[in-house]
């Protein structure tokens, strides 16, 4: 199947109005509503419930926009990492977000340094799980990004697991005690993700979010190693036992088979599984997580599915 009656399905599919989607392709409406007649045809289904009135998708329709969209986002990363490797300097981009690596970066650099398949590193500080997206366009070739994340077109290895505190502003309630509940801040472990999401809205980086908690405008949960690198004025940081852990993860596209990227995974699970309370080799609170990838991707020689 080719790429572009794919790009015009999807063109469509968003739009759901075919002169829209003909205005965003560049084209007239008439050859765009043939070549999605001739898609249908090839594909043997109907894609679109059309009226005079409005245009719908099929479930037929809905499966293929999802695929479509990771087989288009598939295709263009392809160009973009083809053309990197033939660029003049190779080089390996991992993405984290600043104050996001549990403090497992320099460690696993300097490892993966010492590998005879390592590439200088370019590390993309990002915003909150933005990394996921930066490793499917074909802008990272790697990244330490923290779970649930959308694993689509994916590989991952979790590192380690650490507490969770809350972050309270100094004047807050609850900032007396010597821990705190999920309950008391209103919480059940099923809504910690969407509790999590609410809070970094509107802003990237640890110094915004922690600024909004001192001024009292919000609380938030935080991994433990967080509260050992960032104290602050107005901020008090407080246990919540009762928190599902906090998940740090190396993830890396399905489809790569870079030597360099491998080499990054190894680093990284050998300092993730090195790291104890105060070694140097992460956080100081985070425990290793079993790896369930990495001893397989190390014997094929390259990233893949295990």
């Amino acid at each position: 199947m080719e790429s572009r009656p794919l790009r015009y399905f999807v063109a469509v599919a968003e739009e759901l109005n075919f002169a829209r989607a003909a205005d965003r392709l560049g084209i007239s409406a008439p050859p765009l509503s043939r070549a999605i007649r001739r898609l249908e045809a090839d594909l043997g289904v109907t894609l679109f419930e059309r009226t005079t009135h409005s245009v719908a998708l099929t479930r037929a329709g809905e499966v293929l926009l999802a695929e479509a969209r990771f087989a288009l986002d598939a295709l263009e990363a392809a160009g973009r990492r083809a053309r990197r490797a033939a660029g003049p300097d190779r080089k390996l981009v991992l993405a984290v977000k600043a104050d996001g690596d549990g403090g497992l970066l320099e460690p696993v650099l300097e490892r993966f340094a010492a590998d005879p398949a390592a590439l200088p590193v370019t590390v993309r500080l990002c915003g909150w799980l933005e990394q996921p997206r930066l490793l499917r366009c074909g802008e990272a070739d790697a990244a330490l990004v923290h779970e649930p994340f959308d694993r689509t077109g994916l590989d991952s290895e979790t590192l380690i697991a650490e507490p969770r505190v809350a972050a309270l502003g100094a004047a807050h309630p609850l900032a007396a005690r010597a821990h705190v509940l999920l309950a008391d801040l209103g919480l059940r472990p099923g809504d910690l993700h969407r509790f999590l999401e609410e809070t970094r809205k509107g802003g990237r980086d640890l110094a915004q979010l922690l600024t909004r908690v001192a001024l009292g405008e919000l609380c938030t949960l935080l991994p433990a190693s967080v509260a050992g690198r960032y104290p602050r004025p107005g901020v008090v940081y407080r246990a919540v036992p009762d928190a599902p852990p906090s998940l740090l993860a190396v993830a890396w596209p399905q489809q790569s088979r870079s030597p360099a990227t491998a080499a990054l995974v190894r680093a990284a699970t050998a300092v993730a599984a090195t790291a104890r309370d105060g070694d140097g080799g992460g956080s100081g609170t985070g425990q290793p997580v079993a790896s369930t990838n990495a001893s397989s991707w190390s014997r094929s020689g390259g990233p893949g599915r295990a």
